[in-house]
């Protein structure tokens, strides 16, 4: 029987979009570790070498399917509206509420997995979680210094996500959601709105 043909499909868009399509929904059903280039390029009926030509590797196809589960914009006019002494808790909502739901959860710890080892990953969460959504709080409550707080914010969010959710470490891995938006909540509002150290 003859092999899956190694050169392109004529029509190189439909390829593209074949192997986009496949990987989209490989990601979406199985998460970022458990799919395969192989398993993506059988789904797209092409050889895994074309995925390699396309997209490299399968951090850079994953970003290039995979979009963060909520819209920056919606997410900010909830966060900001209310008293600006309730926005760390309101985050901290949004944040533990996103990953205790399994589809948001494994896309974005997809995402964060990725971002450790592939610089476009990195580049994207980085745009999508601080400029788009983070930067954009402390900006509109009036913060000082809204970038460093919204840094300081992700790496809290980044932290908890990976803790408790991929190092499962105890007993913050068998917390309460509750327990954990009442502990994170007061940290994040000193990042978005206490007082820090001087700049230097």
């Amino acid at each position: 029987m003859a092999g899956r043909p190694s050169g392109r499909r004529p029509g190189d868009s439909g390829t593209r979009e074949a192997i986009l399509a496949a990987a989209r929904r490989l990601f979406a059903e199985q998460g970022f570790d458990r799919t395969t280039i192989r398993q993506v390029a059988g789904a797209a009926d092409v050889d895994p070498t074309l995925v390699h030509h396309y997209y490299g590797s399968k951090q850079r196809l994953f970003v290039a399917v995979v979009e963060l589960p909520f819209e920056p914009d919606h997410v900010v006019a909830h966060v900001l509206t209310g008293d600006p002494a309730g926005v760390g808790e309101r985050l901290a909502r949004f944040v533990v509420g996103a990953l205790e739901a399994e589809e948001s959860r494994r896309r974005l710890l997809g995402l964060i997995r990725a971002a450790a080892s592939e610089p476009e990953a990195a580049a994207m969460l980085r745009t999508r979680l601080t400029d788009d959504l983070l930067s954009r709080v402390a900006t509109g409550i009036g913060a000082d210094r809204p970038e460093y707080r919204a840094t300081l914010c992700a790496s809290q969010m980044i932290g908890i996500a990976m803790a408790r959710y991929v190092v499962a470490v105890e007993p913050l891995a068998s917390a309460s959601a509750a327990r954990l938006v009442a502990d994170v909540a007061p940290t994040l509002q000193r990042y978005l709105t206490g007082s820090l150290s001087p700049s230097g």
